[in-house]
């Protein structure tokens, strides 16, 4: 049975990104080299970014095709996130809305990735429009 704990983004300026996500995460990558970094999470996951110029075979798919999904603890938690986010610069791709699966809300990286957050709601909990 395969097993994958591991996303990574293509991206223009590894040393921006990996600025960019060290703050965002607040932890530093568990690999660096000028082309690529890697970030661990708890959960077991690993996020690497690797500069689109040196990938082999070089990419051919641009950012936003697919999310990094981020779970909040709940709507209060979530809100928080957003607000935090937005101070710190994230374009706000979506704000917060209830969708089918919960509520939640879209940010990118700086070269466009999608970064979103959710926070599953129950249909007797308080929910968000």
């Amino acid at each position: 049975m395969l097993n994958s704990s591991f996303v990574l983004f293509y991206v223009q300026d590894a040393a921006a990104s990996l600025k960019f996500y060290s703050q965002l995460l607040d932890r530093e990558p568990l690999e660096n080299s000028p082309n690529f970094a890697m970030f661990g999470f708890d959960s077991g996951l690993k996020l690497a970014v690797w500069s689109r110029d040196a990938a082999k075979p070089a990419p051919v798919a641009e950012a936003g095709g697919c999310e990094l999904l981020f779970m909040a603890a709940n709507v209060k938690a979530l809100d928080a996130m957003h607000d935090d986010w937005r101070a710190r610069g994230l374009p706000i791709e979506q704000e917060p809305v209830t969708l089918d699966f919960g509520y939640t809300f879209v940010a990118l990286d700086p070269d466009g990735h999608r970064l979103r957050v959710l926070a599953p709601v129950s249909e007797s909990s308080h929910q968000h429009a």
